[in-house]
C-alpha cells in the first residue's frame, strides 16, 4: 500500500468558535495545498470517516460519548454535564459539529490501524488529540483518536507500538492510557511549565515513558540532540512493530501558545529519522494555532511521508493558498513575513545547546537499557 492522507471537508467549515485558538483552517489547508503542488492525487487520498461511538467506547465511557452526543445536538450543556464532562467550557466550547468533528479524526486514526496492517504509512492530519480523556474532554480534544489509533494497531497485527509526540503540551491523555503498558514506548519532548503541568522527567511507567520538559527557546539543534541521543536509540532498542508521531506544529517560533523556537525543520528532520524504523506508521496532527505555520508544516510531513521533493519557491497555484489565509485577533496575521506564502520550509533556527537540555537528554538517555525488552 502506498502513503495515504485522510482528511475530510467536515474542516473547511467548521470551528471552535471566534475567539479561541482553533478558529483558524488547517486541514483544509493541507489538502488545498498538497493538491495544488500536485502531491495528492486521488489514490493517494482517502476521506476520514465518522466513527461511531460502538468504536469510541474501546476507549471512551458510555456516558460520555453520549453526552458529547446530547451537546452537538442541544448547542448547550447543563451545569452537572460541565461538571463531569469538562464541555461547554473555555477550552472545550460548544459548537455545531462538537462530536462529528473529532469523530472524524478519531474515525481516521482507527481505519488507519486496520489498514496498516499489511504495513505502510498514513498521515492523518486531522488526528493527534491527545489530551482526551476516557470521561471528558480536555485541553481542545474531545476524542483521543492517538490513543484510539494505537488500540487499532494493536489489535491489527501490531503489538508494540512506539508514540513519539513532539507537540509543545505533553501528551497527558496517551500518557494516562498506556503508562502501565510494556508494549506502548510513550516519548514525549513539551515545554517545561507549561499546560497541563503534566510529563516530568522523572516519570517512567514502567520503564518506557520518556518525558522529556525542554526550556522556552528550543532551537533546531537542540532538538537534534533529543532526536539523536534519546529518541532514535529508545524507538530503536524498542523495535515496534508500528510507530505513530504525534506532530504538533505548536512548537514552531510563530506559534501563539508556546514559546519554543523550533524552525519546521525539526519536525520534518524527526519525522524522516523515525520512518525507517517500523514497517507501519501513522502519522498525526495534534496542536497548532498559526494557520501559515501548521499548513506549511503539515504539508511539509506529507511531503516527507509520501517521498516529494520540496521546492525552495512555492509556485502560484500553491502561494495563493497560503496568501488567502487569514489570522484574525492575532498581531501575527498583520504583517506575515513573505516567506509564510512562498516557501514550505523554514530557515533553519540553530544555537547553543543549553545545558539543561544537555542534562535531561542524558539522564533519560542512561534509562533506554532498562525498557522492557521484546518478549517480556
Amino acid at each position: 500500500m502506498g502513503p495515504l492522507l485522510f482528511g475530510s471537508e467536515i474542516y473547511r467549515g467548521s470551528s471552535y468558535g471566534g475567539w479561541h485558538p482553533l478558529r483558524v483552517p488547517r486541514v483544509s489547508t493541507v489538502l488545498d495545498l498538497s493538491r495544488a503542488l500536485g502531491w495528492l492525487p486521488p489514490d493517494r487520498f482517502r476521506v476520514s470517516p465518522r466513527a461511531k461511538p460502538a468504536a469510541l467506547a474501546t476507549w471512551h465511557t458510555p456516558d460520555y460519548l453520549a453526552a458529547l452526543e446530547a451537546a452537538e445536538r442541544a448547542g448547550a450543556v447543563d451545569p452537572p454535564t460541565r461538571d463531569r464532562h469538562g464541555l461547554g467550557t473555555a477550552s472545550n466550547p460548544v459548537f455545531p459539529e462538537m462530536f462529528r468533528r473529532p469523530a472524524t479524526g478519531a474515525g481516521a486514526s482507527l481505519l488507519a490501524g486496520e489498514m496498516l496492517a499489511g504495513g505502510g504509512r498514513i498521515h492523518n492530519p486531522g488526528g493527534g488529540t491527545h489530551h482526551g480523556m476516557p470521561d471528558r474532554a480536555n485541553g481542545f480534544c474531545y476524542l483521543n483518536d492517538a490513543v484510539l489509533g494505537i488500540l487499532s494497531l494493536r489489535r491489527n497485527g501490531a503489538p508494540r507500538v512506539a508514540y513519539v509526540d513532539i507537540d509543545a503540551h505533553h501528551m497527558d491523555g496517551v500518557e494516562h492510557a498506556f503508562a502501565e503498558n510494556p508494549d506502548v514506548l510513550l516519548i514525549s519532548t513539551h515545554e517545561e511549565r507549561r499546560w497541563p503541568f503534566t510529563g516530568h522527567l522523572h516519570d517512567a511507567g514502567l520503564g518506557q515513558v520518556f518525558n522529556l520538559p525542554l526550556p522556552r527557546g528550543l532551537n533546531d539543534d537542540e532538538m537534534a540532540l533529543a532526536r539523536d541521543r534519546l529518541i532514535l536509540p529508545a524507538v530503536e532498542a524498542f523495535a515496534p512493530d508500528a510507530i505513530v508521531l504525534q506532530c504538533g506544529a505548536d512548537a514552531v517560533e510563530e506559534d501563539p501558545l508556546s514559546r519554543l523556537s523550533l524552525s519546521n525543520n525539526a519536525h520534518l528532520e524527526m519525522l524522516r529519522a523515525l520512518l525507517p524504523l517500523a514497517p507501519r506508521f501513522l502519522l498525526l496532527g495534534g496542536g497548532g494555532y498559526n494557520p501559515w505555520s501548521v499548513g506549511r508544516l503539515w504539508t511539509g510531513a506529507w511531503a516527507v511521508l509520501s517521498g516529494q521533493d520540496i521546492p525552495d519557491r512555492l509556485p502560484p497555484e500553491a502561494e495563493q493558498v497560503l496568501r488567502g489565509l487569514r489570522f484574525d485577533g492575532n498581531s501575527r496575521g498583520r504583517n506575515p513575513p513573505d516567506h509564510w506564502f512562498t516557501a514550505l520550509r523554514d530557515t533553519a533556527r540553530l544555537g547553543p545547546v543549553k545545558p539543561e537540555v544537555t542534562d535531561r537528554v542524558a539522564s533519560l538517555s542512561a534509562r533506554i537499557g532498562a525498557i522492557p525488552g521484546r518478549w517480556l
